[in-house]
Parts: C-alpha cells; sequence; structure tokens
C-alpha cells in the first residue's frame, strides 16, 4: 500500500445501485445506534388524517347508560341511540313551529367541526307534509350544542362572540348589548282564564298583561330566529334544590355566553339525571339578539319578555341581558310552588353548625347579601329559596352578584369565586393584562359575576336546610327613626312582609340629598305572581307551625335622618345577628316605641344600649317625632292599595294585620 503522509486510506466501497442507476440509501439500523442513552422515539400516530389525528386528542365522554340497552317503567329496552333520538326529538318539539306543526332537524354537534364529529341521526318527521309549506329553512339542520361544559363554552365565547375575553383570574369577560339591566316595563303576562282569577293584576302589580295570539307571534319570531341559525345552545337544568319538589327548564338560547350563564345559575343535573331528563317543566326561547315587531298589539318598544303560564314558555327578545332569564325563571317558582302549598322567598339563607336556618330579606343596599354571608354559618342561597314541608331549600345552582367597587377586603368570598368558569357581565378590563377595574363604570354600574355556588367556600351542597328558626327582615332606614333591631309579631311580621321597606339616599346637582323611601311587597314586587298577602299569609302559616320568630333589624341611621345623623355601625349589627342566631336576644326585656308599636330589647351584648330606642339618639326630639309620624304616614299611604284587595272568604283582609301598622 502506498504511503501518504503516514495516512492510510481504505477502499472505496462499492456503492450498490438503485432504479435508473442511483445510488441506493441504505436505512438498516447501524451498530453505534444501540449505544444511545436516551431514546424518546415513539411509534408514529394511528392516524391517516389531520382530522383523525385531531379527534384523538379529544377522548370521548363514556355513555352513562349501557350500550346494551336500559330498562324503561314500561319494560322495554332502550338503546343508547335511541335515548339520544328521543332526546333530539324532544328539542325537535321544543323549536316546533306552531304554524308548521313541526320541528326543525337536528343533530347535535358544532357544525365547525362536522367533518370531524359523527352526526346522530336527525329528526324525521312521519306525518305527511304539504309542498306548499316547504320554505329554505326546512331543508336545513340546525345544530344543537346541548349541556356544553364551561371550557367548551369558554371557546365558543372566545371564538364567535365579540366582546368575550379571558379575564387575569380565569373569568371569562362578556357583554350583554344596549341592555345591562332587566325592563320590567317589557315584561308581560298572558291573561287567560285561569291566571285571570289567580295572578295580581291592577295598581302596584308587576304584571302587565297581553293575551296568547300576541304571545304566540312573538314566540313564532323567537323559533324562527333561532332555527335559522346554524347553531342553538340548549340546557336542560333544574330548579330548586329539595328533589320532591324540583322543576325541569330547557333555556334555548343563540349566544355561549347566555349558556354559560344559565349553566352556573340553575342547578346542574348529573350525567344519569341528564340522560333521563325527558320533556322540560318550562322552556326559554333566548332570541335576545333579534327585536320584537314593534307593530305587533302591546309592543312599546324593541324589547319583550313574555311569559304564558298555561304553555310553560318565557319568550325574550330585543334584550340580550341575561339576568332576564333568572328572573324570569323566580316568577315561574313564584307562581307553581304556592300552588304546590310551598312558600317562594326572595331573601338570602344560611345556617348554623347547630342546624338553626335564618331567613334574610332585604332591598338592595340594607345589607342582606353581607349579613346572610356569615364564615361562622354556611351559606344555602344568597337570593332566591323555598319553604315546603320539608324545610328551605335554594332555587337556583349559582349566585348573581354585584362587582360595582368589588374589592378583596370587603368581599372575599365573591372576589375568590371570580375565577375560571364565572361569567363577568359588562365589567372594564385592562386589554394588555386583563385585570378587571371593578371601580370602572363605562358601560354601566350594574356590572355583575355569575358563578356556582359550589365556588363559596362555606356553602352547604346540597342547598337544603331544616325549617327556619329567624325572619329577619332589613331596612336601610334614611329617616333615622327605625330601632336597630325590633321584636315582630306574627301580625307585624306579616305587614312589614308585604311593605318591603328601605330608604334610598337620592343626590341633586346642588348637593342637597334627602331621603326616598321605597316600598317594595315581599322584598322583591318586581316578581311576584300573586297579590303580596297571600305570600304574606304562608310566610305566617309556617312561621306560626314551626315556632320561626320575626325580626325587624335597621342598617340604616341613627341619631338623626341621612345629612344629620350616623349610620350604625356594621360591628353593632353583626352583634344583633349573632345575638339572634344564638337565641339569647329572646331572653331579654323589652320596651314597645311609640307610632309603629315595636318591641325593642333594653339591652345587648356588644352592642351601646342607648342605640337600641332610637329617640335616645336624637338631640332634636320634635325632628325626631315629626320624622317619626312622617315615615309612618308613608306606610299607610303604601299599604292602601293592599287594603281594597279581595282575599279569603270575607273578601277583607284581616283587622289583625292592618292593626300591626303604624298607629297614630
Amino acid at each position: 500500500m502506498a504511503s501518504n503522509g503516514g495516512f492510510s486510506f481504505p477502499k472505496s466501497p462499492t456503492i450498490a445501485r438503485g432504479r435508473n442507476g442511483l445510488p441506493k440509501i441504505h436505512t438498516e439500523k447501524k451498530k453505534e445506534d444501540d449505544e444511545i442513552c436516551h431514546d424518546d422515539s415513539a411509534p408514529p400516530v394511528k392516524a391517516k388524517t389531520l382530522d383523525e389525528l385531531h379527534s384523538l386528542q379529544r377522548k370521548k365522554s363514556a355513555p352513562t347508560t349501557p350500550i346494551t340497552g336500559t330498562q324503561t317503567a314500561f319494560g322495554s329496552i332502550i338503546s343508547d341511540e335511541e335515548r339520544q333520538i328521543q332526546q333530539l326529538q324532544s328539542i325537535s318539539a321544543s323549536l316546533a313551529s306552531l304554524t308548521r306543526e313541526t320541528g326543525p332537524k337536528v343533530v347535535k354537534g358544532d357544525p365547525a367541526r362536522s367533518a370531524e364529529t359523527p352526526r346522530v341521526s336527525h329528526v324525521t318527521h312521519h306525518h305527511y307534509t304539504p309542498d306548499f309549506s316547504i320554505s329554505d329553512s326546512g331543508l336545513k339542520f340546525t345544530h344543537i350544542l346541548y349541556n356544553l361544559s364551561p371550557a367548551e363554552l369558554y371557546e365558543q365565547a372566545i371564538k364567535y362572540e365579540k366582546g368575550s375575553f379571558i379575564t387575569e383570574s380565569g373569568a371569562l369577560a362578556t357583554l350583554s348589548g344596549a341592555k345591562t339591566g332587566r325592563s320590567p316595563r317589557d315584561k308581560r303576562v298572558v291573561r287567560d282564564e285561569t291566571t285571570e282569577d289567580e295572578l295580581w293584576w291592577g295598581k302596584g302589580s308587576p304584571n302587565i298583561e297581553m293575551d296568547e295570539h300576541t304571545f304566540l307571534v312573538n314566540r313564532e319570531r323567537a323559533v324562527d330566529y333561532l332555527c335559522s341559525l346554524e347553531k342553538v345552545y340548549v340546557n336542560d337544568q333544574f330548579l330548586n334544590w329539595d328533589p320532591n319538589h324540583r322543576i325541569k327548564v330547557r333555556i334555548v338560547s343563540a349566544r355561549a355566553y347566555h349558556s354559560l350563564f344559565m349553566h352556573n345559575m340553575c342547578i346542574r343535573p348529573t350525567p344519569e339525571e341528564l340522560e333521563n331528563f325527558g320533556t322540560p317543566d318550562f322552556t326559554i326561547y333566548n332570541a335576545g339578539q333579534f327585536p320584537c315587531n314593534r307593530f305587533t298589539h302591546y309592543m312599546t318598544s324593541s324589547t319583550s319578555i313574555d311569559m304564558n303560564l298555561d304553555r310553560r314558555e318565557m319568550v325574550i327578545l330585543g334584550t340580550q341581558y341575561a339576568g332576564e332569564m333568572k328572573k324570569g325563571l323566580f316568577s315561574v317558582m313564584h307562581y307553581l310552588m304556592p300552588k304546590r302549598g310551598i312558600l317562594s322567598l326572595h331573601s338570602g339563607c344560611n345556617m348554623g353548625k347547630g342546624g338553626d336556618v335564618a331567613l334574610f330579606f332585604g332591598l338592595s343596599g340594607t345589607g342582606k347579601t353581607t349579613l346572610s354571608t356569615d364564615h361562622n354559618r354556611y351559606l344555602i342561597g344568597d337570593d332566591e329559596h323555598c319553604w315546603s314541608e320539608n324545610g328551605v331549600s335554594n332555587i337556583e345552582g349559582g349566585c348573581y352578584a354585584k362587582c360595582i367597587d368589588l374589592s378583596r377586603e370587603k368581599e372575599p368570598d365573591i372576589w375568590n369565586a371570580i375565577k375560571f368558569g364565572t361569567v363577568l357581565e359588562n365589567v372594564v378590563f385592562d386589554e394588555h393584562s386583563r385585570e378587571v377595574d371593578y371601580a370602572d363604570k363605562s358601560v354601566t354600574e350594574n356590572t355583575r359575576a355569575a358563578y356556582p355556588i359550589e365556588y363559596i367556600p362555606n356553602a352547604k351542597i346540597p342547598c337544603v336546610g331544616p325549617h327556619p328558626k329567624n325572619v329577619i327582615l332589613l331596612a336601610c332606614d334614611a329617616f333615622g327613626v327605625l330601632p336597630p333591631v325590633s321584636k315582630l309579631s306574627l301580625a307585624q311580621t306579616m305587614y312589614h312582609f308585604i311593605s318591603g321597606y328601605t330608604a334610598l339616599v337620592a343626590g341633586t346637582e346642588d348637593g342637597i340629598k334627602e331621603p326616598t323611601a321605597t316600598f317594595s311587597a315581599c322584598f322583591g314586587a318586581a316578581f311576584i305572581m300573586l297579590h303580596p298577602t297571600k305570600y304574606a299569609a304562608m310566610l305566617a302559616e309556617k312561621m306560626k307551625q314551626h315556632g320561626a320568630t320575626g325580626w325587624l333589624v335597621n342598617t340604616g341611621w341613627s341619631g338623626g335622618s341621612y345629612g344629620s345623623g350616623s349610620r350604625i355601625k356594621l360591628a353593632y349589627t353583626r352583634k344583633i345577628i349573632d345575638a339572634i342566631h344564638s337565641g339569647t336576644l329572646l331572653e331579654t326585656n323589652y320596651a314597645k316605641t311609640e307610632v309603629f308599636g315595636l318591641d325593642i330589647p333594653t339591652e345587648i351584648e356588644g352592642v351601646p344600649s342607648e342605640i337600641l330606642d332610637p329617640v335616645n339618639t336624637w338631640s332634636d326630639k320634635k325632628a325626631y317625632k315629626d320624622t317619626l309620624l312622617k315615615l309612618g304616614g308613608l306606610f299607610k299611604k303604601n299599604f292602601e292599595v293592599f287594603t281594597n284587595y279581595k282575599i279569603g272568604a270575607d273578601n277583607k283582609l284581616t283587622e289583625e294585620i292592618l292593626a300591626a301598622g303604624p298607629n297614630f
């Protein structure tokens, strides 16, 4: 071998030749590959297309009923596929046009994922339909997004709804459009042969009448709009945690925001309960993006919220404010529950560790949320309840909290509940950090958060409790003449419950501020369906039966009206509430006030005795007496509308209730 500077070269290997004389590439494993210390190679994916690959990413939810089928009450076996078809038939029937007498063709799944989502067979209608009734809308499918999870609804909202963002805490920020609050003047109820005699109509009533024909016109408009969309969201859920008096509700809506809102606010069914949901007891058609027809009878604006109690249906047109659905269902419960002998209540409710339950009634600004949220007690609910033969139960599955000026220090439980899954309505946030500015009212002062009640750490799940021991009526009396606490007789409880009093402080441009008395029957006049005296009579009956005590608590002013006196310290009010819960307030001595005839305690531990009787705190006794008479007169004037109502066999309110009011 020839020498070449000390180096030697091996002979050139013989290159294997492939087709057309090109070198053949060898891919066999080399010996040195066996010496790799870390090998993270893996077999290739078992997918032949990108759609198949994407489908592998999402694990299919296991059916909650066996594929082999389950037995019905009649002994027949229903397979999982048949059950799904029945479910779709039920949804199609809900969306049926009354003129065409047939529902739309419906399939489950997002149309955007149709290529990768297997479709369930659509509903077929076996009756003959004349050719002249066929329209373009009858040829299309309506995709049903059924009981989606919060994560799925986040994706839908962010992708398809302008104005939806994930905030820094993980909550979903949304906009409700032009309407940022309820529209009570646009809410109507069908007046028919049944509701003519059952509901409260006329002066003071929240029930504005409409006829059934007009309701059906609006229903048709809403259903046609929803069926014209490529997809609609359907929520099947429950109201009332008491399983014996549970109501099945179906909400059909066009926005992911509305679906997530109701997912949070109603009671969420288990997969097993959902499989056997069947036909709903009440249905909401939320076509809020679409206005009502202004030429339709009774319409006074582009907004219409219509309720038909006979058909068990509610139609929403011309408003996207989600609170209309929540309060609409509350109105339904105010009608359905009393018919079963169950009292529906606009109240907060909590329970002590010993099982003692307290109800809290109060209008905005009275401290209902603050006082019913107590870290030493379990929260049953913050807003809507039923009192049945079994005890109390929350109607809802979530909370709808005001967010204006919210802070971690003042409301830590609400602050911490605003996380993934929570809907934040109409809030303002930093465009980069997504941090919410709760003091900003740029969109509206009525900013809100809707979250599941499980997000409150001391919530009692399930949200039920024994019969209440105390019924607490809260009033923020800016006139400064009501005592910090009074023990009420049953008649007085009925009188003040029907009155639903608080006093607002109204500001004027020149800075002069005077109290304004506000009365809302049963502390929720906008939502009651029957006459207030009927709810009051039921309340008194249940209190008497179960030995509950009524209390009137003033969280407002002392020592003078707003501007001269000062607001009663929250620490004192909490001591009063603690004494009510513990039962010690029943054991103290009492004195009676003039005009209102209220029984007031002479001493409470931790509360200065001189403030318990408001006359002691006023330096000007004549001004106190004049203001007391003024407020008493406002009570009497407000109550006039109720004295004319015909109730009971004698067609009169009992003299006992009237005597429980102010006496001059």
